[in-house]
């Protein structure tokens, strides 16, 4: 029987295209986050929960939630718990049978194999057999969302996919250390070298033209160099709310390590 109860690690884009594929399946979820989680494609990240107090990516709402107890409760209404809990000190009550690491760091933060009869991890930095049951590919190209029973996914480049050929020129970054101030709104258009947000009064300016697909969320802390958003050239083709390709794909990935463990456990 497959469990029913799964715990990710993470709220950003990637972890709720996830999550968004696992509930849509019939799976109850726990999401764990920061106090104050660094996420650019908020309109598409149950991390807004943490900030918003609610979050709504294609019909499915998430809730930010003050305890592992209260979890239960909006399981019965059909709506994901968002917990602040980096630390992971609410997996000793949830216990759950299926874990995900999606936090993206390009390096495991901790998880263990033995945390769960199932552990997934997203991305490089993990080893299928060793850090986790499964890790699945996250960069772009032919083998996206493809399930690893053993060794790793391809390293991390340290540059995004290309996107209508652009690659680094699509994200924004911050100029020096301090206080991040938009200056635009996810889903508007902007033209290269406009100015899309401040950093301690220092501008962001856009280095090609699109839509504005990410941003952080205004007064938070940032480091020089740190993304803080991200322009897609492609325009207004573009739905900025609504679940990437790339986090489909990745969810597909997760749904399909799942049933392979329990309906093919030889």
């Amino acid at each position: 029987m497959i469990p029913r109860l799964v715990v990710i690690k993470g709220a950003g884009d990637l972890a709720s295209g996830v999550a968004h594929r696992l509930w849509r399946s019939g799976f109850n979820l726990v999401m764990l986050e920061l106090p104050r989680p660094l996420v650019v494609r908020r309109t598409v990240s149950f991390a807004s929960a943490v900030y918003e107090g609610s979050a709504m990516v294609e019909s499915v709402e998430a809730r930010s939630c003050p305890s592992a107890e209260n979890a239960l409760e909006l399981f019965k209404k059909r709506i994901i718990p968002v917990l602040i809990d980096p630390g992971g000190e609410s997996l000793a009550f949830l216990n759950p049978k299926i874990m995900v690491d999606a936090i993206m760091a390009k390096k495991n933060l901790g998880t263990c194999i033995t945390d769960a009869e199932l552990v997934i991890a997203l991305g490089p930095g993990f080893t299928a057999g060793k850090d986790a049951h499964a890790v699945i590919e996250t960069r772009r190209g032919h083998k996206l969302g493809c399930v690893i029973d053993r060794g790793t996914a391809d390293a991390d480049t340290g540059e995004p996919g290309e996107i209508a050929g652009y690659g680094m020129e699509r994200l924004l970054r911050a100029p020096s250390d301090g206080i991040f101030k938009p200056e635009k709104v996810i889903g508007e258009t902007v033209v290269k070298g406009e100015k899309v947000a401040l950093v301690d009064w220092k501008p962001v300016y856009a280095q090609v033209n699109g839509l504005v697909r990410g941003l952080l969320y205004p007064g938070l802390q940032v480091k020089k160099g740190m993304k803080v958003g991200d322009i897609d050239p492609r325009g207004n083709t573009v739905d900025c709310f609504s679940i990437s390709d790339k986090a489909r794909a990745v969810g597909g990935g997760v749904l399909e390590a799942i049933m392979n463990r329990y309906f093919n456990p030889g």
